[in-house]
């Protein structure tokens, strides 16, 4: 890292401001990048072209288009005819210098007012001829090549193939009328710009025509709106016997018509001419000009300089910022890819800001994690109403931002992804409840909730679904009723309204400003747990089909022709299977045995014989492995389609539209496979008729019932491990959703959350309906598939993360849907359970993509040179990271075994004890240590100080 400011100090011209000959380049440029602006002296986005021209023997030449500039540098291809990858610039340090010296000795005008190139030439001639360079006949013979034709690249490709080229264009028109009205407002031919209009956009009145049919309207979309040219041109011209140089500001610009390939007005014109023979330098310094010009800090010295000296300025803090590769130690033909991400150049415009160094404010301590909507109010529901002023706001507007072909993708996705844990927890639960509450209310519970969580709570990007510790606590509570003769629905009402009644007290007490001692750590630890359980669930499931549907591991292939399997009368009936035979009146001897279907002979408890039979029916290894094959199938198509956004092929919009629906097309492809080829697979079964899976019960449920009444004051006391698990669950993926990698604009609103929450808690105790609070994984895959990046990038450029599309729709879409899937069955039935338990651990395992975590239990395998430059590492012991490390994985490893256990109950206090484990670091690492690999824990010391404060200034 070479730094040449001090180098060439020399060289340096003096300005006329009030800086003084010792300042440094750094302080020259903030002292120019601090003075008032005006309004012709705004910045703007620039385009940068670089045209080149060589006029020999008295031929007829053109303008060339070689290069261009709009964030990286993109080339002609010699022969190629077509532009070359996006690259970074490399340029040599003798162009820059020749640069300088150029800008040092040219003519530098700035804001010229013209309204052609014509006049713009005669301007920049006159300086030339005043300056004695110049004679008439030379004169007449630049002024002729500096009007001569441009010729783009964009033309070539239209003669190419201009059926293509039109066919495209006329589609991109019907599709794309907005980039259209921006220059003439209609779509069939080109108008020429009124006066009024290139008044606006800086254009003169003799600027006659855009022709829209030489516009490369696709490349235009990659345009910022506002943005401004900036062409370079250089040539070299057999009559010159001296270089002539010119940098031209123009005030305002000017839409010079045929000088650049795109229609916006030009601000900025370097010309470059010189004799004879020295065509590959001026080229080299027209690189220099051009790639110095895309800088973010040049770029606004030269729309703020008053004169020579401060472009030069520019020039020589460009210089400080270079860095050298030794010529013997890298290949220059290689083109440097763009970097994914671009750092931030703001640290130039501050004082005492070295190359190379970081800024100390940037070292400073990271602020407390979470925003003010975690401050405790002191006053009774004051965290809920200012929730509710928080979000009305944007109320209207969580419903037009629906309005988008993004929602679409998600919610038919999320629909897939919710439908069948939904069933699957009703089923699960029916059988521990012996059919109480099964998979009917499972899915109107989901529904009914859902809807009302997506219509009114505070943060509408949370999904809700089912968890395990809550099945857990409705199996003890089963088994506690049926112990003790109990009603079991009426005393799950009476724990279920006292659940409510705590959430109620927990929002007024604004109980939810405890969530700020949730950090990273505790974040991160349990989401990597419900990820985790994901990719196990799922893969166990497919492991489970394998029981379903056997295969005989052993068998003869020469002896196939030989198997069988039938079904026959048990040699020794069990004293269950008699008393069935008695129920139904059955005589063993009179039954067919041979004739009996698998169900019939499963149901008559029959024994399999045969050399094609497993325990519990024929072998079926056909629907085994085609399920395996649509399970992993599914998986990698999912990925596979969903990165397809950073595909090569294809125009953006329909990469983006591939991407945004992958996990729906793969889902319908799928299906049409798993129909076509005929296999039966296990497919999902959803409830036909919207009753009750009981009729002894109703949809409302009586909280006493047959219970004595003292049950009703008792079910406080389960009532409170049940708020904590509530809690718990619904505020720490709270956390998650509202993290502020994010970019989350509407706010966030944790007391309506949980006043919802209890709110739909209680309805569903009266009705008998499970409990729904918000699932982890489906609401960070409901995140993840509303991600917001930018549209117009630059070539090369990659898109950049804006934030997510906040809206209510998706949510409301999911569960309405999923409330009318009874009315559905004939087209749910087709989908194969192994493809959505495929999308289970394309879940799983994308959730885990950005948890920090599993990025440092990486380290533990890499040596440090492979190791990646994450800012962690470049602040904190490689040993502390791995103690922090093993410390996150032992108390995984605890949730997990706790999680899997009969004591799956108690895993919230659990996760509860992870904010004491973290607390315990702050023993183990500074806060600088943790700062980097965690969040700093809030202080109440600090918050009281700075409440005194606060009122203090109030009192002033």
């Amino acid at each position: 890292m070479l730094c040449f400011g001090k180098s060439f100090e020399n060289l340096q011209v003096t300005s006329s401001s009030s800086l003084t000959s010792s300042d440094t380049p750094s302080q020259r440029v903030q002292f120019i990048l601090g003075n008032e602006e005006d309004a012709e002296h705004v910045s703007h986005e620039l385009f940068t072209e670089l045209d080149e021209i060589c006029v020999k023997d008295g031929k007829d030449a053109e303008w060339k288009e070689t290069a261009r500039w709009l964030k990286f540098e993109e080339d002609v291809e010699d022969g190629g005819e077509r532009w070359s990858k996006p690259y970074v610039a490399t340029l040599s340090l003798h162009s820059l210098f020749e640069l300088r010296s150029c800008i040092i000795n040219g003519s530098v005008l700035l804001d010229m007012r013209a309204d052609c190139i014509e006049e713009i030439a005669d301007m920049v001639l006159d300086h030339q001829e005043a300056s004695n360079e110049l004679d008439d006949s030379v004169r007449v013979r630049v002024r002729e090549a500096l009007l001569k034709r441009h010729h783009h690249q964009n033309e070539k490709k239209k003669n190419l193939i201009p059926i293509v080229r039109s066919i495209t264009e006329g589609a991109r028109k019907q599709s794309e009328p907005h980039l259209i009205g921006e220059f003439d407002g209609s779509a069939t031919s080109p108008q020429p710009i009124q006066p009024n209009e290139a008044a606006k956009n800086g254009a003169g009145q003799d600027s006659s025509q855009v022709d829209l049919s030489k516009v490369d309207l696709h490349f235009m979309k990659k345009i910022p709106e506002g943005a401004e040219a900036s062409n370079v041109l250089v040539g070299e011209l057999d009559f010159l016997e001296r270089p002539i140089v010119a940098f031209v500001r123009l005030s305002p610009a000017v839409l010079l018509t045929g000088l650049t390939e795109v229609p916006i007005p030009t601000r900025f014109l370097f010309i470059l001419l010189g004799p004879d023979g020295k065509a590959q330098q001026y080229h080299e310094i027209g690189r220099s000009m051009a790639t110095i010009m895309t800088d973010e800090i040049f770029h606004d010295v030269a729309y703020k300089a008053k004169d020579r000296s401060d472009l030069l300025a520019g020039i020589d803090e460009f210089l400080d910022q270079v860095t050298v590769l030794p010529p013997g130690e890298w290949d220059p033909s290689i083109r440097i890819e763009p970097p994914k991400k671009v750092p931030s150049q703001e640290k130039r415009k501050m004082p005492g800001v070295p190359n190379g160094t970081v800024c100390q404010e940037e070292e400073e301590l990271h602020a407390e994690h979470h925003g003010p909507e975690l401050q405790r109010t002191g006053r009774l529901f004051g965290g809920l109403v200012l929730d509710i002023k928080r979000k009305a706001p944007f109320y209207w507007s969580d419903f037009k931002d629906g309005l988008s072909l993004q929602c679409v993708a998600s919610f038919l996705f999320l629909y897939c992804a919710c439908m069948s844990p939904v069933i699957t927890f009703g089923g699960l639960l029916g059988e521990a409840t012996e059919g109480r509450i099964s998979a009917i209310e499972s899915l109107f519970g989901a529904s009914m909730t859902g809807v009302a969580y997506s219509l009114f709570a505070g943060q509408p990007l949370t999904i809700l679904g089912s968890t395990g510790p809550v099945l857990v606590f409705e199996k003890i509570l089963f088994k506690f009723c049926k112990d003790y003769d109990l009603s079991y629905l009426s005393l799950r009402t009476c724990i279920g309204l006292w659940t409510a009644l705590l959430c109620l007290l927990l929002v007024a007490t604004d109980a939810s400003s405890l969530v700020c001692y949730i950090t990273r750590f505790t974040e991160e630890a349990f989401a990597a747990l419900i990820c985790l359980i994901f990719i196990y669930e799922a893969l166990e499931k497919l492991f489970h089909l394998g029981e379903l549907y056997p295969y005989n591991a052993y068998s003869d292939l020469d002896k196939l022709t030989l198997a069988y399997c039938k079904c026959a009368e048990p040699d020794n009936p069990s004293n269950e299977t008699l008393e069935i035979w008695n129920e139904r009146n059955i005589t063993a001897s009179a039954v067919p045995w041979a004739n009996l279907t698998v169900k019939e002979c499963i149901s008559l408890h029959g024994h399999f014989a045969g050399t094609a039979c497993g325990h519990h029916g024929p072998y079926t290894p056909d629907v085994l492995f085609w399920s395996a094959i649509l399970f992993f199938s599914t998986f990698f198509m999912s990925a596979f389609l969903k990165q397809f956004k950073t595909s090569r092929y294809f125009p953006t919009k329909v990469r983006s539209m591939i991407s945004d629906f992958a996990v729906f097309l793969t889902i319908v492809f799928m299906v049409l496979i798993d129909f076509a080829i005929g296999v039966p697979s296990q497919k999902l079964k959803v409830p036909s008729k919207f009753q009750p899976t009981r009729d002894d019960r109703g949809w409302f449920i009586n909280p006493i019932g047959r219970n004595p009444w003292w049950t009703a004051l008792a079910a406080s006391i389960p009532a409170l491990l049940c708020t904590i698990l509530i809690f718990m669950d619904q505020q720490i993926t709270a956390v998650i959703i509202n993290r502020k990698e994010h970019k989350l604009l509407k706010g966030c609103g944790y007391h309506l959350d949980l006043l919802m929450v209890g709110v739909m808690l209680a309805v569903c105790s009266i009705m008998g309906l499970p409990w729904f609070v918000a699932a982890t994984v489906l609401s960070i895959s409901h995140v993840n598939s509303l991600k917001l990046e930018s549209e117009s990038s630059a070539p090369g450029e990659q898109p950049r993360f804006l934030g997510i599309r906040e809206q209510r729709l998706t949510g409301l879409v999911i569960f309405l849907l999923m409330g009318l899937s009874v009315f559905m069955t004939r087209v749910l039935k087709l989908i194969p359970m192994p493809v959505l338990y495929g999308v289970f651990l394309y879940m799983g395992a994308s959730s885990l993509k950005g948890i920090q975590f599993f990025d440092r239990l990486k380290l533990f395998g890499m040596p440090a040179k492979h190791q990646p430059d994450f800012i962690y590492l470049r602040h904190v012991p490689l040993r502390k990271v791995h103690l922090f490390t093993v410390t996150q994985l032992t108390c995984l490893v605890l949730l997990w075994v706790i999680k899997t256990s009969p004591a799956a109950i108690v895993f919230p206090m659990m996760v509860l004890a992870l904010v004491f484990i973290r607390k315990v670091l702050d023993l183990c690492f500074s806060k600088r240590e943790l700062s980097y690999l965690d969040d700093l824990m809030p202080e109440w010391k600090k918050k009281n100080l700075d409440d005194a404060s606060k009122k203090t200034e109030e009192v002033v």
